[in-house]
């Protein structure tokens, strides 16, 4: 009896004086304070507004614009004047002067109207004029090629099919950022709910361990339950350490979507808080003719069918101006004359039938290359590339319609899980309760409880992890949709 007594005392003072050493006994940890919380609507308005990628993606519309102004541009008037003239030892020989404005039109013609002066006495007689001058107007008409389509017609159309291709480019490009930012925030409140577990774990384990270490004092319990709740409080302080680092981390990580107006990076503080993972409310089930819906919308508005489709057209209007090229190059050009002073709407009779015939510059001129092998080359290189585009349409389109019920079967697998590991985590409360109520009438041991509080704990983690999964599968279900990523 001597010896087992000089044992347990020897026991107890070795806990207790481990327990002073090891366990910050006073204060407990406390519990993390309720900070601003910072919602998944905070964040993404951030991102959409201020993020570098955001703005970058802004700026594909207004180059598309820019580039439809370019293209317009090949229509705009243009005025142009030369002038020849030589004197040689006092003697004149010419003055050459040639001022015209010449003014595209839509449908393929131009409008010219000019002045023209030629005098002296070695002139090219093709450009003799009265001294007075000799005005004119008329027009350059294309009879075969150019009539239906020309380059300037095609650069136009095309810059405006560019323009359905930025705008996919840039909801593509922001909607990928957003579905990333989604996925990153719903972890950084998972990594906090992991946290806050992890605190309420460390504060449960010092109680007990105090509770022990008293009872242990008492004579109500052996001297190695002591060390057994020390050991077991000590792994939960270094999980605890774990959980804070790793919340820290993704709070960095979640800090990198942040910017001011002034395009400054932001941290968030540390008082920020997540939004509660999603609960037993918002686990939803998905109607059938909701999925088949959002597969038909992602056909309509999903930025990788519109950036296809944006191509095909612009293939399309290359194919009309190729096909034109097939035909020959035959230009009527006409210029009504008239000598000294421009034309007048005043003087209408300058007009009659006898002006007409008696005052024009005529000419016709053709081309045509005999073999045509560039043409026909290009024109089926066009044909490859539509059908090249329009494979990849195809595969897209079926890709997307995959993508979107496969998400929707996650959607509903985890759904399913939840339901059940919501029922494991009632289950694990209950067997920690019973094995707590057989601590305390003396039928357990404190291993068995520290056993059943893992367990619980393992239950909550991974309702958790299924909680954040089942935030980022609606954020992408969204996204493979085509949709722009919300909460």
């Amino acid at each position: 009896m001597p010896f087992r007594l000089s044992l347990f005392l020897l026991l107890t003072c070795l806990a207790a004086s481990v327990s002073r050493a090891q366990t910050p006994l006073a204060p407990p940890v406390p519990v993390a304070d309720s900070g601003r919380v910072f919602t998944l609507t905070d964040m993404l308005t951030y991102v959409a507004l201020r993020h570098p990628v955001a703005r970058q993606a802004g700026l594909l519309p207004e180059r598309a614009l820019q580039e439809v102004r370019y293209a317009r541009g090949l229509f705009d008037p243009n005025a142009t004047s030369k002038y020849y003239g030589k004197t040689l030892k006092g003697k004149e020989y010419f003055h050459d002067w040639d001022t015209q404005l010449r003014v595209p039109v839509w449908y393929g013609f131009e409008v010219k109207a000019g002045f023209e002066r030629g005098t002296g006495t070695y002139i090219n007689p093709e450009n003799f004029t009265s001294p007075a001058g000799l005005s004119y107007i008329g027009l350059s008409l294309p009879l075969a090629q150019g009539l239906l389509i020309d380059e300037r017609r095609a650069a136009v159309r095309q810059a405006q099919a560019l323009q359905g291709l930025a705008e996919a480019q840039r909801r593509g490009a922001l909607n990928k950022l957003l579905l990333q930012a989604a996925k990153d925030y719903w972890d950084w409140s998972l990594n906090y709910r992991q946290l806050e577990l992890r605190r309420q774990n460390v504060l449960l384990g010092d109680v007990r361990f105090r509770a022990v270490r008293q009872r242990v004092l008492f004579g109500d319990l052996a001297a190695i339950d002591s060390v057994e709740a020390l050991g077991e409080l000590q792994k939960r302080q270094a999980e605890l350490s774990q959980a804070l680092m790793e919340f820290g981390n993704a709070t960095l990580v979640l800090s990198n979507y942040l910017w001011d107006e002034l395009q400054q990076p932001l941290n968030l503080p540390a008082t920020a808080r997540p939004q509660l993972l999603p609960g037993p409310a918002d686990w939803r089930n998905l109607p059938p003719d909701s999925v088949a819906a959002l597969a038909v919308l992602a056909q309509q508005i999903h930025p990788e069918l519109q950036k296809s489709r944006a191509k095909l057209s612009q293939l399309g209007v290359e194919n009309r101006l190729l096909r034109n090229k097939l035909l020959p190059k035959l230009t009527l050009d006409y210029n009504l004359l008239q000598a000294g002073q421009p034309f007048s709407p005043e003087k209408p009779a300058n007009l009659s039938g006898s002006y007409l015939e008696n005052n024009y510059k005529l000419g016709v001129s053709f081309a045509y290359p005999l073999l045509l092998r560039q043409e026909r080359a290009k024109l089926q290189l066009n044909r490859l590339k539509q059908q090249d585009t329009q494979l990849q349409l195809q595969q897209d389109t079926r890709e997307i319609e995959t993508g979107v019920q496969t998400v929707a079967n996650n959607w509903q697998a985890l759904r399913e899980q939840l339901v059940l590991q919501q029922q494991v985590v009632q289950n694990a409360e209950r067997l920690r309760q019973g094995e707590q109520i057989r601590f305390e009438i003396g039928e357990s041991s404190v291993f068995l409880l520290n056993s059943r509080e893992a367990k619980l704990l393992e239950a909550r983690q991974k309702l958790s992890e299924l909680q954040a999964k089942y935030a980022q599968t609606q954020a992408t279900l969204r996204w493979a949709a085509g949709g722009i990523v919300e909460e």
